[in-house]
């Protein structure tokens, strides 16, 4: 088998039986996937998957990031170009030789996350269970594409067979969510819904703000050269999210300040950011404030707010000028929490009706911010889960670091966080798994009767984040 089925449990024999009986009791649970960057297009025209690089290599950050580490050029992989790709720089477009350039790559990926879930698509959805290599990669390929022909294979059979209850696409703020409407009025039972990403009209840094802006405008019909017309457009496309299923806002800026500046401190700095004529210093605070602001408008329409700061965005210049954004040169920073989110938090951290999520990318953060804020603001809650933290390890760390002072109760369960459709059961099993191993090392240790730790993993596994989400 390709698969092992003690995978990720604890080399210890009885803690190992432990961690089996308490994932049986879950491994079947359906699926709440609150985030992530699926297409909507797949589940609205339900068409069949073109192939395997398309379906499997081309949207996963993970992959080409690792490859393009290795050497391996972007264009080799078919990610297309801002120019469109010509002479050497002609973007390969035959899905096979795509798949053996990866097949031939794979033993990069020893030891990785990547390893086990791309393993776990192999295996658990199209049965494949040899291990990829460049001796079988065609015969893989043909294996997996004579099935994606099938309609079992399609969009929204592959939703029912992983037993997935909802899933929340994420979608800009000047998105016109034609594909949302387009499942809604299908008539289809699947829970697809949309997340509120208004990054391209909230900071000023941002390619086009002020075209954007524009467009915002004429969207919502408001005034957005002012700051009460702005505010009112941010509601007003709130709404039209929430029409088509949203339950959370998601803001991924690169720190994780905020702001509570007066109004006529907000109306100036908006002036100033319209002009054109700004500093990094007022992006930083302007972005700071719109935080603020998006949790105040939380309050009165329900919108989970979702905090990702931590990341140096297109840290790669070359990569971001020629392929654009989300090209994997997204990198960890150190991140603080305890000043940053203090206005915030002065203005509505004591709200129990309102749920705030922050991730992070820096680890340290947990133990010494993250967790202590959380176990004392009703508000705050914390989001295990997101690239570069998705990782067994990261997993295990996770509990080790929060539950000494936030416990299991102040976290959501697991976020997925995918581009990659076929990793999500994949990354939701791990992320189960290595919850049982951790509650198995509490009740070998006699911290935790084994009645009780079957019910937090259920918790962790689907309670907590359909609650939290509000899905």
């Amino acid at each position: 088998m390709l698969l092992h089925d003690d995978r990720l449990f604890p080399a210890d024999p009885v803690t190992r039986g432990i961690a089996r009986r308490l994932y049986a009791g879950i491994r079947d649970l359906p699926i709440i996937s609150p985030h992530g960057h699926t297409d909507p297009r797949w589940f609205a025209e339900n068409a069949p998957f073109p192939d395997p690089a398309t379906l499997l290599v081309k949207p996963d950050h993970y992959i080409f990031r690792m490859l393009y580490s290795q050497g391996v050029r972007l264009e080799q992989l078919g990610i297309p170009r801002k120019d469109g790709g010509r002479g050497k720089n002609k973007v390969e477009a035959d899905p096979r030789a795509i798949w053996r350039l990866f097949a031939s790559h794979w033993h990069l990926f020893r030891g990785t996350p990547t390893r086990l879930w791309f393993e776990h698509a192999l295996s658990g959805v199209f049965g494949i269970n040899e291990r990829l290599n460049v001796e079988n990669a065609d015969r893989i390929y043909d294996r997996i594409a004579e099935k994606l022909e099938q309609d079992e294979y399609r969009p929204r059979a592959l939703f029912e067979r992983f037993n997935i209850e909802a899933i929340a696409t994420t979608e800009g703020a000047l998105d016109e969510l034609k594909w949302h409407d387009m499942i809604r009025d299908s008539g289809w039972a699947g829970k697809v819904v949309t997340a509120y990403r208004p990054d391209s009209v909230v900071d000023p840094e941002f390619e086009g703000f002020k075209d954007n802006l524009e467009r915002f405008g004429e969207l919502t019909g408001e005034d957005v050269t002012s700051w009460s017309g702005y505010l009112a457009a941010h509601r007003a496309r709130r709404a039209y999210f929430k029409q088509r299923g949203a339950t959370s806002s998601d803001h991924g800026h690169a720190t994780a300040r905020t702001a509570n500046l007066s109004q006529a401190e907000c109306e100036k700095l908006f002036a100033k950011l319209l002009k054109g004529k700004f500093s990094a210093e007022d992006a930083d605070l302007f972005r700071g404030q719109i935080l603020t602001e998006m949790a105040r408008m939380s309050l009165d329409d329900g919108l989970v707010l979702q905090i990702h700061p931590g990341s140096f965005r297109n840290h790669n210049p070359h990569l971001f000028e020629v392929f654009g954004r989300d090209m994997g040169s997204d990198i960890p920073r150190q991140t603080d929490y305890v000043t940053a989110l203090k206005p915030l938090l002065d203005a509505v951290g004591n709200e129990p009706n309102l749920t705030v999520i922050a991730f992070t990318l820096d680890e340290t953060s947990y133990s010494r911010e993250l967790a202590p804020l959380a176990g004392h603001y009703p508000a705050l809650k914390l989001g295990p889960g997101w690239w570069f933290l998705d990782a067994p390890e990261a997993m295990l760390r996770f509990r080790e670091l929060t539950t000494e002072t936030a416990g299991f109760y102040n976290t959501v369960g697991f976020n997925d966080d995918t581009r990659a459709y076929l990793s999500i059961p994949a990354r939701h099993d791990v992320a189960r798994r290595c919850d049982c191993a951790y509650l198995a090392k509490l009740v070998a240790e006699h911290r935790l009767d084994e009645d009780e730790a079957a019910e937090v993993a259920h918790d962790l596994a689907y309670r907590l984040a359909k609650e939290a989400y509000r899905l």
